[in-house]
């Protein structure tokens, strides 16, 4: 059985109905999620500050880097506390929800020329046009909010078992071409693409910055030609990656946490 399809069977076989079975088996992974997230944004980032964030007992020590890098792993902390309710209510992807996210997530993170020469706001759509990519992708402001809505029309619409994770590429590959925020559009899509995930019964993932030009290419390629396979074949190699320890606990190699 492929490292993907074991993860599958792993995550299946518990059955969470409640937080606190939740919190349980994802003790470790969202300490890792927020990191590699994070770190695919920020190079500052470090494992230590991100599991010290998210220990509540603990104290981020001898940091001497630019304090927002904290802040966007508090803001990370905030958002997983955020979805998990919503996630055993089984509350489906909405406008609120996504603006909520990304309101969480970015929170004191925009910079003096966004926030005040152009006025964005964290939680609200782009009010100016945003592009990115080599081609230039990117939904015009008047179309942010139709075509997101018409992307979540799609997305909840689905009801299947045996193509969870296709959909949740669409969903996510989808999202990140209408970029519809000033910044923060990763950040927020990758927490949004594990909420789908989990909704749907399925194993979230983790996208590992070693393998952010990977995640680039397959996206890009979705923008090229909405050829939708490399970016799915790249999530079930990131399936497996993360679970790899879980599922193979005396073959598994250790998670690479980058420098510590």
């Amino acid at each position: 059985m492929d490292p993907y399809d074991q993860a599958v069977l792993f995550w299946k076989a518990f059955k969470i109905t409640t937080e606190e079975q939740l919190e349980q088996r994802l003790e470790d992974f969202h300490v890792l999620f927020a990191y590699n997230s994070g770190k695919i944004e920020d190079t500052e980032i470090t494992w230590y500050d991100t599991e010290e964030i998210f220990d509540g007992r603990k104290r981020v020590a001898n940091f001497t880097g630019d304090p927002k890098a904290l802040l966007e792993q508090q803001n990370q902390k905030l958002c997983y506390e955020l979805l998990k309710s919503k996630i055993i209510k089984r509350e489906p992807l909405s406008i609120d929800l996504i603006l909520d996210v990304h309101q969480t997530l970015m929170d004191g993170i925009y910079d003096e020329h966004t926030f005040i020469e152009k006025g964005e706001r964290p939680g609200s759509f782009k009010k100016h046009d945003y592009v990115t990519g080599i081609h230039d992708v990117g939904s015009a402001t008047d179309n942010v909010e139709r075509d997101v809505k018409e992307l979540l029309e799609e997305v909840n619409a689905y009801e299947g078992e045996e193509e969870v994770l296709k959909a949740a590429a669409y969903f996510h590959a989808r999202f990140e071409f209408i970029h519809p925020f000033a910044d923060g559009n990763g950040r927020a899509g990758r927490s949004l693409l594990n909420y789908f995930l989990l909704l749907h019964h399925h194993p979230p993932l983790i996208i590992y910055f070693q393998d952010k030009q990977l995640y680039y290419e397959s996206l890009q390629r979705y923008d090229e030609m909405e050829d939708l396979n490399p970016f799915y074949e790249f999530l079930k190699y990131e399936t497996g990656k993360t679970w790899e320890k879980a599922t193979n606990p005396k073959e598994g190699r250790e998670t690479e946490h980058g420098s510590k």
